[in-house]
């Protein structure tokens, strides 16, 4: 074994615990409707220290073709997205909570 398999080893573990810490963290999905009757969904429950949510945040606007923000333990896209985002989250190792 050379030093590259063990640091690439190294590398695979610190990543598997990457996703137990998203695993660890129970997000909830919800919609609300703002101003004109507009639909905002809300993603809520980020443990801010195992998860960088604006790159989260970045990432699901991409994905799902919408523009929204991000606060420091919540994410909010603009429409109605419930439908999708559970799947596209459970895929990044997230647990999702009714």
């Amino acid at each position: 074994m050379t030093d590259d398999d063990s640091m690439e080893d190294l590398l695979a573990e610190l990543d598997s615990h990457s996703d137990l810490s998203k695993a660890g963290q129970a997000l909830r999905i919800r919609t609300e409707k703002r101003q004109y009757g507009k639909a905002v969904t809300i993603i809520e429950g980020f443990d801010t220290t195992a998860t960088d949510v604006q790159s989260l945040a970045s990432d699901l606007k991409s994905e799902l073709a919408t523009g929204g923000t991000s606060a420091s333990d919540s994410i909010e896209l603009q429409g109605d997205h419930t439908g999708r985002l559970p799947s596209l989250l459970e895929e990044r190792g997230f647990e999702i909570v009714d």
